[in-house]
């Protein structure tokens, strides 16, 4: 049976995501429509010893966890060199084009830049760990609007900062304030301008990047967590469509920092929905009705865990990196049974041309083959340059492997 949950009018949310325009090219966080999965061929199978040759350092860009965004030959990040946020523009080479300075960055616990930026043609949408979003022209370098999380919206930030990256799907970009009138809210991309405001279920952020997905109907759905609840909301008015709660912590124990980490994209195929929220209900697979009103919950597995590390799914499997057991995991995605598990640490998984590519919180990066569900180690190599934790999330491109640890990005060539 879908549980249908129907909340007053007033009840609306914001959402923000990473969304697939047709009319746009958009480059964003974890790649095509935030899956993970690079679209790349003729990589290699195994790696050197010693890790494939190294093709780029870039260093000084500042305390940051986002991953860099690539479109038409440059790479867009942010950084955090004292306490103001900028954002670099380079090419592929490792020359600087130009620098942006946002504005304040986030300087308490695990200072530094949190949001990944996305670009849709000209424009780039991105926040700062204070919640405040920025659109800048990158073809002029200029900015074309901002908001203010605390002027604007009344936004409540969440222990860790705001760390979110933008979603953008047609006219619109998404973005998660957490108060109690502006919880979700919908802006014209163009010009900033309010179209929408989500009272959703008043909770502050859950450091969540947000999608959109499109319903068997050919409705549009915003998905996104706050502290405890995944919700779903219509993209053109905000209405709230449903939630799922997160029911590991009660009402009464619910404080900022229990439960209510939530980092991990939603996946979404045809008409089913995946989520790891290791700080929540863990591993769980919701049935939408073809109109996205309505869900059902097929199954859940406390041990499949992830809450940061992103997952993928590959074919009838989703892989994640579990957190109470520090290992990467497979579950199947009928049954919701784990598969194998493979002792890598916590840490980040992506996957591209046939392989998957594990980057561990100890510093480690792993390229690891699978077959339904079952995983082989085949190489891996210590990440030595950088500074602080191993947080940030891979990219690939054009054969290159690129990956940020803190005051620097590296590149990787992983071309066969």
């Amino acid at each position: 049976m879908y549980r249908h949950t129907l909340l007053p009018s007033f009840f609306l949310l914001l959402i923000t995501f990473s969304c697939n325009n047709r009319e746009t090219r958009i480059a964003e966080f974890r790649g095509p429509d935030r899956y993970g999965i690079y679209n790349e061929e003729g990589l290699m199978k195994s790696w050197p010893e010693n890790g494939p040759e190294s093709v780029l350092l870039i260093d000084s860009i500042g305390d940051g966890y986002g991953s860099p965004v690539i479109s038409d030959g440059l790479m867009f990040f942010t950084g955090a060199p004292d306490s103001m946020a900028l954002l670099y523009c380079y090419d592929l080479y490792g020359n600087k084009i130009w620098t942006y300075e946002l504005g304040e960055e986030w300087v308490k616990n695990y200072p530094g830049s949190r949001s990944t930026p996305t670009v849709a043609g000209n424009f780039l949408y991105v926040g700062t760990g204070m919640g405040n979003l920025y659109c800048i022209n990158i073809k002029k370098n200029q900015l074309v609007w901002s908001k203010d999380f605390q002027k604007d919206f009344q936004g409540v930030l969440p222990l860790f900062g705001h760390s979110e990256s933008p979603c953008v799907y047609d006219d619109k970009v998404f973005w998660t304030a957490g108060g109690e009138q502006h919880n979700v809210v919908a802006l014209n991309r163009f010009t900033g301008e309010l179209i929408w405001s989500a009272e959703g279920m008043q909770e502050r952020s859950g450091y969540h990047p947000p999608r959109v997905i499109i319903a068997p109907s050919g409705r549009a759905i915003l998905l996104t967590f706050t502290a405890y609840h995944l919700m779903a909301l219509g993209t053109e008015s905000g209405e709230l469509l449903w939630v799922h709660e997160q029911d590991n912590y009660s009402p009464a124990d619910r404080k900022p920092g229990n439960g209510d980490t939530h980092s991990n994209t939603v996946i979404y195929d045809d008409g089913d929905i995946y989520y790891a929220a290791g700080d929540g209900n863990c591993g769980v697979k919701l049935t939408i009705s073809d109109d996205g009103a309505e869900y059902r919950e097929v199954w859940r597995n406390k041990g499949f865990d992830s809450y940061m590390g992103g997952i993928v799914k590959i074919d009838n499997h989703i892989y994640g990196s579990g957190t109470a057991r520090p290992q990467l995991r497979s579950i199947h995605t009928e049954t919701g049974i784990i598969t194998d598990s493979l002792d890598t640490g916590r840490g980040v998984v992506i996957a591209a041309d046939s392989m998957i590519y594990f980057y561990s919180q100890q510093g480690k990066m792993h390229l690891i083959a699978y077959n339904q569900g079952n995983m082989e180690a085949v190489s891996s190599f210590k990440i030595e340059n950088g500074t602080k934790e191993h947080f940030s999330h891979p990219v690939i491109h054009q054969g290159v492997l690129y990956l940020r640890r803190g005051n620097v990005l590296m590149g990787f060539s992983i071309e066969q």
